[in-house]
């Protein structure tokens, strides 16, 4: 379930910023309505102390607004043409030692119109792959047998209504676009007004081999309504997308996922969690939590597998034999799966749900009877017969922390 690379030549990025905010703000010619006002005009000075502190205040409120940070590569966009490029790929193109690679190097400028109908049927699995048999790959397991399988069930439609607050996580890749799963949770320094989203590390970076992945997104509810492959061709954008779609403007991962995370093998899975943090791209003055009416509380007392008398998987299968269009889920009392023994054991469940799910929640009733976030989707063999997700402790609990604090009283 996957994927992507590192740091490189840096530059202030001020001037970057207008030529970023291009990318949501349409470019208007503008002209005087006489003589006097153009003479006026003439008449001031080019530049002024005044203009010049104006200038780099708003060139700051809009790096901030964008959620960009102070340094990046040389050959981010600087004009329209660059966009254009960048806009169609030309970012994959950057040598290893130039990718946005560090927790703070995450930059994510939207694009309008980029994740559309026709590209989002290109999406495939963002899937991590582990061996049939990962105990003798990696000499581990703690000697517990591998689950029976689980068949992935449907999930009852309308998903708004009938399933916890799931969606597609959209990414571009140097591979093309693909899909994960994500949840909304609650945001402690937002009560009732949450714009977080739970899923996998290795959803938003491609850990150990590369950096961080491109033009990410999240569609909460995709296809409400469960309609076939074949149905969704000439879906409309309410069907599709009923509470539209949320750009992401921050993601923050662990550190050990960005150091260790491999795309098979399941090095980095044991701490591979990570939490955007999104806006709407229609602008839309309500939270997330808002829009879609839930968000769920993220347990991060990592409670013993034994302990759990059952937990349920929700994600949006992609590889076959599923399609990506509509929402699965696997209900099963988890067992153990240790990969990294300096790591806390990996839960691991029965389940046949393939690559796509990646980064979908893991659920448990709480003690308050409502269901909690306890892991993600990480890894799972071919054929798909189990998955496993990292237990949310201190480290999961330090990245949602983070990037709570770092919009705390900004919506």
């Amino acid at each position: 379930m996957s994927l992507i690379r590192g740091r490189g030549h840096r530059r202030p990025v001020l001037a970057l910023a207008a030529a970023v905010a291009a990318l949501t703000v349409s470019a208007t010619a503008c002209g005087s309505d006489g003589d006097d006002d153009g003479k006026r005009d003439a008449a001031k000075p080019a530049t002024s102390e005044a203009a010049k502190d104006d200038g780099e205040k708003s060139g700051e409120r809009d790096k901030e607004r964008l959620g960009i940070p102070d340094k990046l590569p040389e050959d981010l966009p600087t004009s329209l043409e660059d966009l254009d490029k960048w806009r169609g790929g030309a970012w994959k193109n950057w040598k290893q030692d130039q990718w946005l690679r560090d927790a703070a190097d995450f930059v994510n400028p939207y694009i309008k119109g980029h994740w559309n109908p026709e590209r989002l049927k290109k999406a495939e699995d963002n899937e991590k792959q582990v061996p049939a048999d990962i105990k003798s790959a990696s000499g581990s397991g703690a000697g517990e047998s591998e689950p029976r399988p689980v068949k992935a069930q449907d999930v009852p439609t309308p998903y708004s209504t009938n399933a916890a607050p799931v969606g597609k996580v959209l990414m571009d890749t140097p591979e093309g676009p693909m899909v994960c799963s994500g949840t909304v949770v609650q945001d402690p320094r937002n009560p009732g007004k949450s714009n977080l989203v739970a899923t996998a590390g290795h959803c938003v970076h491609s850990g150990k081999s590369g950096g961080w992945l491109r033009n990410i997104s999240f569609i909460p509810s995709y296809n409400d309504k469960g309609l076939s492959r074949s149905a969704l061709e000439n879906a409309s954008a309410q069907d599709l997308a009923p509470y539209g779609q949320w750009w992401v403007k921050w993601a923050q991962t662990t550190d050990y996922w960005i150091k260790k995370g491999a795309k098979s093998g399941g090095g980095g899975s044991q701490q591979d969690f990570a939490v955007l943090r999104v806006e709407s791209v229609n602008k839309n003055a309500k939270s997330l939590e808002e829009t879609v009416g839930n968000a769920l509380k993220v347990n991060f007392k990592t409670p013993a597998a034994s302990r759990i008398r059952g937990v349920s998987s929700f994600g949006y299968p992609a590889a076959p034999p599923f399609d990506g269009a509509k929402m699965f889920r696997c209900s099963d009392r988890p067992g153990n799966l240790t990969i990294d023994p300096s790591q806390p054991a990996l839960y691991r469940i029965g389940c046949t749900m393939t690559g796509g799910s990646s980064g979908g929640g893991w659920l448990v009733n709480g003690t308050s009877g409502k269901a909690e976030l306890v892991s993600v989707n990480s890894i799972g063999p071919q054929p798909a017969t189990w998955l496993a997700g990292p237990r949310l402790g201190p480290t999961a609990k330090g990245v949602y922390d983070a990037i709570s604090k770092k919009f705390a009283g900004r919506d």
